[in-house]
């Protein structure tokens, strides 16, 4: 069973930076697609960003291109979203993602709340 642990969020300003982290177990994610996704209230849930567990380069939605970047340490199954240049339209609870696939997402963390204030 998969299991995806978030951390990292916070209370930050407007032009702050955060680093949210997911703790990934359960199973070997060599060729599973890691993705990040967030909702704000009254919202849909957006997506973010993904990356290969394999390699390559990560993939981000508009919004957040040049300002968000995914990385991934291996060794502690662990993948990360470095959030620059935060936004208070950044403002959501955003939630990891693991799936067999690009766009097909199985697994799901229980969200980490990310306020940025003005």
């Amino acid at each position: 069973q998969v299991q995806l642990v978030e951390s990292g969020g916070g209370l930050v300003q407007a032009g702050g930076s955060l680093r949210l982290s997911c703790a990934a177990s359960g199973r070997t994610f060599g060729s599973y697609t890691m993705a990040w996704f967030r909702q704000a209230p009254g919202t849909e849930r957006e997506f973010v960003g993904s990356a290969r567990w394999s390699g390559g380069s990560p993939y981000y939605a508009d919004s957040v291109k040049g300002r968000f970047t995914i990385s991934r340490d291996n060794a502690r199954n662990t993948v990360y979203l470095q959030m620059n240049s935060l936004k208070p339209e950044d403002t959501a609870v955003y939630y990891c993602a693991a799936g067999p696939r690009i766009g097909q997402y199985d697994s799901w963390g229980q969200g980490t709340q990310v306020t940025v204030s003005s």
